[in-house]
C-alpha cells in the first residue's frame, strides 16, 4: 500500500503525532494505526516517515521516550507528550484551524 503521507502538507505528521500522544504514551506502530483509524484511512503512515519525525519531535524536547513492554510481550519505544509538546501542538491546532478557515473562505469564493 502507498505511503499515503505524501498528501500530508508539510509539518503536519508532526501535528499528528503530538496529538496522538495527547490521548496516551504509544509506541511507533500504535501512533501509526491511530492515525490511520482517525483520519479513516486517508493517511496511512510508515516508519520511513514516523521514525524521522519521533526523532525530530524528540530533538526538539516535544516528545519524551522509553523502552518498555508492549501489549504482546515485545519491547518497543514508547513516546510520550512533554509540557512543551502540550504547547506546542495548542499553538499549532490554533494556527492550523485558523489557515483550514481562510482556505475554505477562498475555496468557497
Amino acid at each position: 500500500m502507498p505511503d499515503a503521507n505524501a498528501g500530508l502538507v508539510q509539518g503536519t505528521l508532526d501535528m499528528l503525532i503530538l496529538k496522538t500522544l495527547q490521548l496516551e504514551p504509544m509506541h511507533g506502530y500504535g501512533i501509526a494505526l491511530r492515525i490511520e483509524q482517525m483520519s479513516k484511512g486517508v493517511f496511512q503512515v510508515n516508519a520511513g516517515s514516523l521514525f524521522p519525525a519521533f526523532r525530530r519531535l524528540e530533538r526538539d524536547g516535544l516528545v519524551s521516550s522509553e523502552w518498555r513492554g508492549t501489549e504482546n510481550n515485545r519491547r518497543a519505544k514508547y513516546y510520550r507528550l512533554t509540557e512543551r509538546g502540550k504547547r506546542k501542538l495548542k499553538a499549532e491546532t490554533r494556527d492550523w484551524q485558523n489557515q483550514a478557515a481562510a482556505i475554505a473562505r477562498i475555496l468557497e469564493a
